[in-house]
């Protein structure tokens, strides 16, 4: 097989890295094209013996990896647990680069990816792992695009097993890092990514036709607020307590569009209303002209939107980057996410919960929250 993935629950560092080792020698042997590793937070202090004892026993060509509060391997997501997980791939064409931050005058800039001048021609995705402490994602997102001209879709996820500066780790080929991030490029196979927000919209779009900053000032040439508040009251008693749970707004990524649906839009939440002035805030820039549409998220709806993404695809192994809000916490149950891909791909799976998902919607990536954003890599 061209992928494997190997997952242990032991809370020995040295026993779980023989756990998961041995599992990747049986299934797919030594000096692997692509090795990424996800440890759990009991496992942070023990990292750099974890990776170098990984590297020397599978000696593979590209290596990283990520510290997170869940692990996922299989069809098994561990939350808040011992937990090593570690995914294997040949025939992948991948090349690692550390990306720092570096401070100008007129702001920041990030270091360390290479022109899209210099990037292969098979190059078909790129794999991201950040610390979210200190590095802005969002930075790196528009700076590829507009500065660099690369136009591949981005994946991954920043790191969820520290609660402050230095508390997570990153894996680059075998060195253990606190800061930054790491970006893979992924070549040879196709590389393809399911986004599954969970959310559905409610109500019409409506475009925006005044706002500035966060604050939309006006929908369709009226008050936002008093637009969402008609909004709301044309609802079903079951959706007004979705709203009330959490109310998100949906803006179009593809204008171009006839019609408009689920997967279309990149969420934000709501994030309150001013009655003065009748605007609404939302956590993310407005952008006057944009067609927008309140969006409601629960554990069915995240449920049944994950199924449908996944519906009649195939991959022949996969990574996922699921919310750290997901888990237990949304859908009362342990595994959700896992089981549903597993099932949807019976292919090898590895992945962790991250605070903050990184996946595209449309022609655009972009850091998501409440996401399950999974990369799907065939032969």
């Amino acid at each position: 097989m061209p992928y494997a993935a190997a997952l242990s629950a032991h809370p020995v560092p040295s026993q779980a890295v023989g756990e998961v080792v041995g599992q990747l020698l049986d299934s797919i042997g030594v000096e692997p094209d692509l090795l990424v590793l996800f440890a759990g937070v009991s496992h942070t202090g023990a990292m750099e013996d974890i990776v170098r004892a990984i590297d020397e026993l599978l000696r593979p060509r590209v290596f990283v990896g990520c510290t997170a509060s869940t692990v996922v391997g299989g069809d098994r997501e561990l939350e808040d647990a011992p937990a090593l997980s570690l995914w294997a791939a040949r025939g992948v064409l991948a090349s690692a680069h550390r990306l720092e931050v570096r401070q100008l005058d007129e702001g920041v800039a990030i270091t360390g990816f290479p022109h899209a001048s210099d990037l292969l021609d098979e190059a078909k995705a790129i794999l991201v792992l950040a610390d979210p402490f200190s590095f802005p994602v969002d930075h790196l997102l528009d700076g590829l695009r507009e500065q660099s001209g690369v136009s591949l879709p981005v994946v991954g996820g920043l790191a969820s097993a520290g609660r402050a500066p230095g508390g997570n780790r990153l894996v680059l080929d075998g060195t253990v890092l606190s800061s930054g991030a790491v970006a893979v490029l992924l070549g040879g196979p196709g590389v393809d990514t399911v986004v599954s927000q969970g959310c559905r919209p409610i109500g019409e779009p409506m475009i925006v036709t005044s706002g500035e900053g966060n604050l939309v000032h006006e929908l369709a040439g009226q008050r936002a607020l008093d637009r969402v508040q008609d909004i709301l009251r044309s609802l079903t008693p079951e959706e007004v307590e979705l709203a009330r749970n959490g109310l998100h707004m949906g803006r179009v990524v593809d204008e171009s569009k006839a019609t408009f649906e689920r997967g279309d839009f990149i969420v934000r939440n709501v994030l309150g209303g001013d009655p003065r002035v009748g605007a609404v805030a939302v956590g993310d820039e407005v952008q006057v002209g944009a067609t927008v549409q309140l969006q409601v998220r629960d554990a069915s709806t995240a449920d049944e939107d994950l199924r449908a993404l996944l519906r009649g695809r195939s991959a022949s192994g996969a990574l996922v980057f699921t919310c750290n809000g997901r888990g237990t916490q949304l859908f009362g149950m342990p595994d959700h996410d896992a089981t549903v891909i597993t099932d949807a791909l019976g292919a090898p799976l590895a992945g962790m919960s991250c605070a903050g998902e990184i996946g595209p919607i449309g022609n655009r990536s972009f850091v998501h929250g409440f996401t399950a954003s999974v990369a799907l890599f065939h032969d």
